[in-house]
Formats: structure tokens, C-alpha cells, sequence
């Protein structure tokens, strides 16, 4: 998941200490000098009021150690983010647009109980257009509660993200290559996509992990231009229907250095939510690899919908697949240059060949690791045409 990062301020205690220490000097001092040169009953007072003194030194002291950022060992706030801005020359437009801003916030209650939270806002703004539908976005996409159980095992109730895919946990602009996320992990693993509900997760054996979720569906249109397509049926859990939930589980295995394999399969009984009479069930099943080697990497995935009912199959719309393979060097530590062939077909079911192709070549540099300028050129060919350059730059903290 994403990387946060705590400032805490130490010097107040520092500074705090060093004067408790100094005040019990300087009393002791002034102790043997009164009772040099006073009579003894001055010197007495003055014992008393020493010790006064003396006492709520201590009591600051407890109360200084009370007041440390890390007292209890366990209750942190934290805070990070991340954004970025595009720059699209393509065939189909020419714009500047700062696509993301985003922020997290988390809290730790106890060593076990943990709060995580992301708000962003996409596009810059919010506001209507003449057509009536909204520019830019205000969205929650995640907002949950850990709750460690026995062992390496974690509950989760919430809003998260659901454990699918390569980019859909992990997207800051940093941790990958290309200026937009590939068209596989958009059109067929519709990334970012979030549900809200409840997930279990943990640790079979050193380097294999399960997710299992319950969680709300989707909801796709079962009429006009967007009929069953799987992106336009993210309800983003704004007064989502819950007719029928979705159930998915993912086994991850991370066992050897620079190498991720996992699968997820997700199941929902209807993703119509009981809009037709005859209902739709969906089964995605999605497939990955993951491969570091010093300065080489490469990453695979295959992912495909399986709806079955006569309405989807009636426009092709019952099989959408797709898959993609990128491979990446890095020439230094901060350059890094990639290629990665795409295709995507939401229309699978269709005799006709309805594929969509995408080949992106380009950069990234890395001035810092949380910050990365990046370009990239895109030529697209099938019954998709949409050819250009893209230029970006993205930050994490």
C-alpha cells in the first residue's frame, strides 16, 4: 500500500530535560551557599523551599514524558499524499490538467487498531458544464479500520480498495512507469476502484498472503452506449445499492526477492443490482507477475469478465478481457526507460474482431524518489485511434 511518513519534533522534550537538570544544579548550589552564610534557623526555611522546588521538578519531568509524541508507544497520527499533472498531445485532444491531488490521513489507537483514510480531488476543480455533467471529482477512496487478530491475520471494515491487479493498491506516480495508468488496469481491472464492506487478510506462511472481502457491487447499465461495461459500474459507494454484494479473494505470493505472483477472482451474483428481470452473475479472474532484477524489471498481467445472461451477450459484452507486458530499465538510478504492449477488448463476446491496441515507449527520471518527471509517446491501432505524447511530473510523501 502507500508509504506515510511521521515528523515528529523531539526538541521540546530535549530542551525540557536539559532545563530540569540545570534547575537541580543550580538549586543544589545555591543549598550549600545559604547554608554557609545563613543562621540555622534561615537555613532551614531555606531546606524546605528546596525541596519544594525540588518536587515539582520531578512533577514536570512526568509530566514532560506523559506529553511525548511516542508516549504509549503506539497512539500516531500520520499524514502524506501524492498528485500529479499531465500534459496529453494526442489526436483526440491537447490539454494540461492536473489529474490528481490527494491526501492521507491515519491513526494508530493502539498497537492493534488502526485507522487509514484518502481524500482526493480530481481534474483541479468541481463545477458543472453546459451539458450538465460535473468536471473534476471530490472523492473518499478509502477510509477503514485494522483490527490485528491472532497471528499475521488482520479483519478490516470499511471503505478499501479491492486486492486486484498490479496498480489499483499501489498508483502513486512514482512506482510506475508512464504518464497514465496502462489501458488494461482501466478499461478491464477498472482502476481506482473501491467498495465499501468488510476483508480479512494475512500471512499463510512466510511470503504467501490471503485477501478474502465481502464488500458492495458493482452496478452496470444495462441499457445504451455504457451497457454492461464494468468501469461506468463503479457506484463508489455514494448511496450504493447492495441487492447483491461482491465477494473476492487473492493469493499473493512474495516468497523469493523482486518477485510478486498473485491471482484474484472475483464472484457477484447480479451486477445489474436487479435491474432486469433476468439476472447478470460476473466472475473476473485476474493474473499477475512482478519481476526486479537490479536494474531490469518487467510486469505481466492478464485479466477477464465472464458475464453470463442473454442482455450482455446480446451486444458482445458477456466476455471482456484483456492483458499486457511491460518491460523497464533502468539505465541509473534516477532514468529509467520503458515499452509496454496493451491490449483490451470490452466486446469479447462480439464474432467480430473488436480488439483495442496500445504501445507506449518512454521515461521516467527521478530527480528525488518521491518526486518523477516522466514522457512518454502512445500509438494505439485496432479499432482504436488515438496516437500522441505525454508529459507528467508526480510526487509522494
Amino acid at each position: 500500500m502507500t508509504k506515510l511518513y511521521l515528523h515528529q519534533t523531539a526538541g521540546t522534550v530535549t530542551a525540557l530535560h536539559a532545563g530540569a537538570r540545570f534547575n537541580r544544579g543550580a538549586l543544589a548550589i545555591a543549598t550549600i551557599a545559604a547554608l554557609l552564610s545563613v543562621p540555622a534557623q534561615a537555613a532551614s526555611t531555606l531546606e524546605q523551599q528546596v525541596e519544594r522546588l525540588g518536587k515539582e521538578v520531578d512533577e514536570l519531568k512526568q509530566k514532560v514524558e506523559t506529553a511525548r509524541p511516542d508516549s504509549g508507544g503506539s497512539r500516531k497520527t500520520t499524514i502524506g499524499g501524492y498528485g500529479e499533472l499531465h500534459y496529453n498531445h494526442l489526436d483526440s485532444k491537447s490539454e494540461i490538467d492536473f489529474h490528481r491531488f490527494v491526501l492521507f490521513f491515519g491513526h494508530n489507537f493502539t498497537d492493534r487498531i488502526r485507522f487509514y483514510s484518502e481524500f482526493e480531488l480530481e481534474h483541479a476543480l468541481v463545477r458543472d458544464t453546459p451539458s450538465g455533467t460535473p468536471r473534476g471529482e471530490v472523492e473518499l477512496e478509502q477510509a477503514f479500520v485494522d483490527f490485528d487478530l491472532m497471528g499475521n491475520h488482520t479483519a478490516r471494515g470499511g471503505l478499501f480498495l479491492i486486492p486486484v491487479g498490479i496498480l489499483n493498491e499501489f498508483h502513486e506516480p512514482p512506482t510506475f512507469y508512464g504518464v497514465e495508468r496502462n489501458p488494461v488496469e482501466t478499461n478491464i481491472v477498472p482502476s481506482t476502484w473501491w467498495e465499501g464492506g468488510a476483508a480479512v487478510y494475512g500471512d499463510l506462511m512466510p511470503g504467501l498472503r490471503y485477501d478474502f472481502a465481502f464488500t458492495s457491487g458493482l452496478a452496470v447499465a444495462t441499457s445504451g452506449a455504457n451497457a454492461f461495461l464494468i468501469r461506468n459500474g463503479r457506484q463508489k459507494v455514494s448511496n450504493a445499492r447492495t441487492h447483491d454484494p461482491a465477494y473476492t479473494a487473492r493469493l499473493k505470493w512474495t516468497g523469493m526477492p523482486g518477485v510478486e505472483l498473485a491471482t484474484t477472482l472475483q464472484y457477484q451474483q447480479d451486477v445489474t443490482q436487479s435491474a432486469l428481470a433476468d439476472s447478470v452473475s460476473a466472475l473476473l479472474t485476474e493474473a499477475h507477475a512482478v519481476f526486479t532484477r537490479g536494474p531490469f524489471g518487467l510486469r505481466a498481467l492478464y485479466a477477464q469478465w465472464n458475464l453470463d445472461g442473454a442482455a450482455p451477450e446480446a451486444v458482445g459484452r458477456d466476455k471482456q478481457r484483456g492483458w499486457y507486458v511491460e518491460p523497464s530499465f533502468k539505465i541509473t538510478p534516477k532514468f529509467g526507460v520503458f515499452a509496454r504492449y496493451n491490449e483490451w477488448d470490452n466486446e469479447a463476446g462480439n464474432a467480430t474482431d473488436s480488439k483495442k491496441k496500445q504501445t507506449d515507449v518512454g521515461f521516467n527520471y527521478w530527480p528525488h524518489e518521491q518526486v518523477v518527471i516522466k514522457v512518454d509517446m502512445q500509438n494505439q491501432s485496432g479499432t482504436v485511434n488515438d496516437d500522441g505524447f505525454n508529459v507528467g511530473i508526480g510526487y509522494m510523501f
